[in-house]
């Protein structure tokens, strides 16, 4: 496993990088692909929990299965990939992490630049008046009242039927179209519209490189691949990057 050779010769000129990390990056601190459900929760398809209208007809129920998958959360760690990815913010001019993610591992590796499309689980607000809520999700039985109007309180993550959070995705699609260098690591390809940003970046001249130990839908677009986990292979392009820094 090595980098692409097209990708070396150019890697000292490097100045703005896009990564784009989906389930893959996670699943190697032991975090559960939210289809890979166990117990009580495999009765239900995510699709079935995951939306407004399932929220507002059982809130308990919804707000059991995310505290479920809250405390999966409590004892995972940032790994390798993680922390590789902290590196090469340090390294890059213009940095930019946007992540499909909700486990808010990234944060606590210490990458500072992260774009959270699809929400975060350690979050809560309000369904009515969209505040920021403090609700410790291991410690309520159901789903308490917002102090302010007095509507149901949620995870702050992106449910089935929701829009993106056009704030981040578009700071990650005005990164996607400036970026040097493209990486899409540990993410399928088939959930948009977050596969659309390589493209983005690849129709606007940047290197498309694909970090997954398996091909996706994205790998006929990719510039260079590296049949690896996210964590070697983020290693690798991190080491790359720094030697191309500390050459002459």
């Amino acid at each position: 496993m090595t980098v692409p050779d097209a990708l070396r010769a150019t890697v000292s000129r490097i100045r703005r990088v896009v990564v784009l990390t989906g389930a893959g990056i996670s699943a190697e601190s032991g975090v559960p692909t939210f289809r890979g459900e166990q117990g009580l929760w495999k009765q239900f398809r995510p699709e079935e929990l995951a939306n407004v209208d399932a929220f507002l007809s059982n809130p308990s129920l919804v707000w059991e299965w995310y505290a479920y998958r809250r405390k999966l959360l409590s004892d995972a760690q940032p790994n390798a990939g993680h922390r590789a990815l902290v590196q090469m913010e340090r390294l890059v001019e213009d940095f930019v992490l946007v992540t499909q993610n909700v486990d808010g591992l990234h944060q606590v590796a210490g990458s500072t630049k992260v774009l959270e499309i699809h929400g975060n689980i350690r979050r809560n607000h309000c369904q009515h008046c969209r505040r920021p809520a403090q609700v410790d999700l291991l410690q309520s039985e159901g789903p308490p009242k917002c102090d302010y109007c007095g509507g149901l309180v949620r995870p702050s993550v992106v449910w089935f039927g929701e829009p993106l959070p056009m704030e981040a995705f578009g700071e990650g699609d005005r990164a996607a179209r400036r970026c040097d260098l493209f990486i899409a690591v540990g993410t399928s390809g088939v959930v948009y519209p977050a596969a659309s940003l390589p493209l983005t970046a690849k129709n606007a001249g940047a290197y498309f490189l694909e970090i997954n130990p398996e091909s996706t839908d994205l790998s006929r677009y990719a510039d260079g691949a590296l049949r690896a986990s996210a964590s070697d292979g983020l290693t690798e392009v991190v080491t790359a990057i720094a030697s191309g820094r500390n050459s002459p």
